[in-house]
């Protein structure tokens, strides 16, 4: 349990960071994106997280709680950030944060188990591009009062 705690505070510390000015501008999810692409030990690491969940919940079922809370505090990082991007009118009002957000956190998992397997940064690179291009189709003209849509 300890290991699943550490794993969960080193990813949710630095998701937190002020790097990534609390995700509330497609530029910084930009960032976020390009920050994982460019990690050159994406390809043997994959998430350290989501690698330790998918091990561990096999023999443990103990952990999943743990495990859930973990992800839904992840996941809750993107969701408020996206909620950011809709009061300052970046985003309309009809993209749902929590979708979205579960939307770029499948991205990174799945982007980077097959970036390891595969030992190639183009699934992630594509998952994420995706992902946040499909935010972005929620994206308001600058100046746009957020509730116009």
């Amino acid at each position: 349990l300890a290991v699943i705690e550490w794993q969960a505070e080193r990813i949710l510390t630095f998701h937190r960071s002020k790097r990534f000015t609390h995700f509330d501008n497609l530029d910084t999810l930009r960032d976020w994106a390009d920050f994982y692409i460019a990690y050159d030990r994406a390809c043997q690491e994959g998430c350290t997280l989501g690698s330790l969940a998918s091990e561990i919940i096999k023999t443990d079922l103990n952990v999943r709680t743990q495990l859930t809370t973990a992800f839904t505090q992840w996941r809750d990082i993107f969701r408020d950030g996206l909620e950011r991007m809709q009061n300052l009118g970046h985003i309309n009002t009809q993209a749902e944060p929590t979708q979205l957000a579960h939307l770029l956190l499948a991205a990174f998992q799945g982007g980077m188990l097959l970036a390891q397997v595969t030992h190639n940064i183009t699934p992630l690179r594509d998952a994420l591009h995706t992902a946040i291009d499909h935010v972005e189709t929620f994206a308001l003209p600058n100046g746009q009062a957020a509730t116009s849509r």
